[in-house]
């Protein structure tokens, strides 16, 4: 039985990254890349899906934290009888793929429990495992298709069934290190490498990145770890971030809204983009600038709203019919079928993060701003046609208010680089557009007897997606339009104190209702509030939002209030992206 969503941690390298649990169990692993099939899978089923074990036998109190700014984590375990660190690092790497696991003994003497359970394709297939001599060594290896796993330690644990089980005793001064190393399955068994420099220097790098991140915004400590988090999930060759490093962790318990979301959807790629530009990494915002334009390029009708971390686009949605699901919530999903989806909102955000890109000193190339133009006149061409909205409805099509604007946006902000920046373009055009959009959102997607904005035209129903009305600049905060948008959000989307999307309830995205908060239209609603003014609501929903992280600091895509858990994909990239901004907007007000 996996554990609830927040005792997991994430420890990472930038090219794939794993949940390690409070007990001391790596639960989901994909090897070598994000959105590879995983080797241990049990977050999605049992013990049986593959894990990696290591935690006290008898019941512990647990502690957890990450080093300073860094990855690196450390869990201490204290029962009755001692106390031992559990230090969970995946180094930097080459051609293959380490994760590193180091128990020290800090007082008395604890007995510990290893399991390494290697089940290769999401936890179907069992490998053919044997030992080994590396480096005068023995270690044991686990085989399967493409895939090779080695574990190398102090003691190795025996074959029992299946799977490889050991316990020990570790008493104060005791260091014992374990190792699981993936390779190609046609590579020789790699030498043993010194695991102490390779862990300092991984520290050391980590430290020096961390160091540049401001510290001066409310909750500054969490805007950090958010930071390093949304790194930790960002390829290091491509500069893609994946949305979470999971798949099919429920939105609702039980349901089956679960989703895989180890992809790079360009709207959380322009909105980390424009996070990474407010905290300073304009270096890091260059390299998400030239992903954005790497994964976009071609002909402009082409344009996806998500893609691989290295910009592939083959992205087919099938169920593992294998897995149980996360406490049973059915089917586990791989792929997703969304990137096949018309979202019209999505040209709105990358124009917004090439413009501040633009104003942060980061300078057209060759090609920008030409795909730019050609993006943006591909538009001009279907920008009133319906399509599924920023959260992927899969009922019918429909003009959704939200997407409305943000064709707006990306009308408006060609029309600005025209005219500051002068660059070409047929702005004449895109003023007559961005004109008519802007009165057919006032006209189509308001409800003057409300006096709020609609989710889509069709509807009277209301969406936490309007808070971006005023953030991106259509109508100014202070405009009773807008006001009367966020008193008619607070009475049919407030749950607890907390957002809802959407009401469910009204069958406008064609799947079985219910569903909990999304984190990020909550942290909308922080920025909104201090746009507004109401700095003490903002500061104390902020506040609230901020203690909803579990004890490492790593928020999941939902809250249920009702259990008080976590729900959805975790750590959730937009969740994080959303506090940021939060956070910068409150520091500017």
């Amino acid at each position: 039985m996996p554990l609830p969503i927040e005792d997991y941690a994430l420890v990472g390298d930038r090219h794939t990254a794993a949940l390690v649990g409070r007990d001391g169990s790596i639960d989901w692993l994909c090897l070598p890349r994000f959105d590879s099939p995983a080797c241990f899978a049990a977050l999605l089923g049992t013990r049986e899906h593959g894990r990696w074990l290591l935690g006290p036998v008898d019941e512990a109190a647990v502690s957890r934290r990450y080093i300073g700014g860094t990855t690196l984590l450390e869990t201490t375990f204290t029962t009755d009888t001692g106390s031992v660190t559990l230090l969970d690092v995946m180094p930097t790497r080459d051609d293959r793929a380490d994760i590193v696991r180091r128990v020290t003994g800090v007082s008395g003497t604890v007995r510990m429990r290893h399991e390494w359970v290697v089940r290769f394709a999401y936890g179907k297939v069992r490998p053919w495992v044997s030992r080994h001599q590396v480096g005068g060594q023995e270690v044991v290896v686990a085989v399967a298709g493409p895939d090779k796993l080695m574990l190398r330690g102090s003691r190795l644990p025996t074959r029992e069934d299946g799977h490889h089980t050991d316990e020990f005793e570790v008493s104060e001064g005791d260091v014992l290190t374990f190792s699981t190393t993936w390779v190609k399955s046609w590579r020789d068994l790699p030498e043993p490498i010194g695991w102490v420099d390779r862990i300092e220097a991984t520290r050391e790098r980590q430290e020096a990145w961390v160091e540049r991140c401001r510290r001066d915004l409310p909750h500054g400590d969490l805007v950090v770890r958010s930071l390093v988090t949304l790194r930790m999930m960002t390829l290091r060759e491509t500069g893609g971030i994946v949305a979470a490093p999971t798949t099919s962790l429920p939105e609702h318990f039980g349901g089956e809204r679960n989703w895989d979301y180890r992809y790079c959807w360009l709207r959380d790629a322009a909105l980390t983009l424009e996070s990474l530009l407010s905290a300073g990494f304009s270096d890091e915002a260059r390299e998400w600038r030239d992903w954005l334009l790497r994964a976009v390029a071609g002909d402009p009708s082409d344009l996806q709203i998500m893609y691989a971390v290295d910009g592939a686009r083959h992205l087919p949605e099938h169920e593992l019919d294998h897995l149980p699901g996360y406490e049973d919530s059915l089917p586990v999903r791989i792929g997703n079928g969304a990137a096949e989806q018309k979202q019209t909102d999505v040209l709105g955000e990358v124009m917004i993060a090439l413009q501040q890109a633009r104003e942060a000193g980061i300078a057209e190339n060759v090609d920008s701003w030409a795909l730019q133009r050609a993006l943006v006149d591909d538009l001009a061409a279907h920008w009133d046609q319906p399509d599924h909205g920023l959260w992927e409805i899969r009922g019918p099509q429909q003009h959704f208010t939200h997407s409305r604007v943000m064709v707006w946006v990306a009308f408006d902000r060609a029309v600005t680089a025209v005219e500051k920046h002068g660059f070409p373009g047929d702005v004449e055009r895109w003023r007559e557009l961005r004109d008519q959009v802007r009165e057919e959102v006032l006209a189509r997607g308001y409800d003057a007897e409300r006096g709020t904005f609609t989710q889509h035209y069709d509807t009277t129903e209301v969406d936490a997606s309007l808070l971006m009305i005023p953030l991106v600049g259509f109508l100014p905060a202070d405009d009773e339009r807008v006001l009367g948008t966020v008193r008619a959000i607070e009475e049919d989307l407030m749950q607890d104190g907390l957002l809802l999307r959407y009401r469910t309830e009204s069958g406008v995205d064609g799947i079985p209702c219910g569903e909990n908060p999304f984190l990020a239209c909550s942290f909308w609603l922080v920025s909104v509030y201090a746009a507004v003014g109401r700095l003490e609501e903002a500061h104390a929903l902020m506040d609230r939002l901020c203690g909803l992280a579990n004890d490492v600091g790593l928020l999941a895509e939902e809250y249920d209030t009702r259990r008080r858990r976590m729900a959805g994909n975790f750590p959730q990239a937009f969740s994080h992206l959303a506090l940021v901004q939060a956070a910068l907007h409150l520091h500017q007000r």
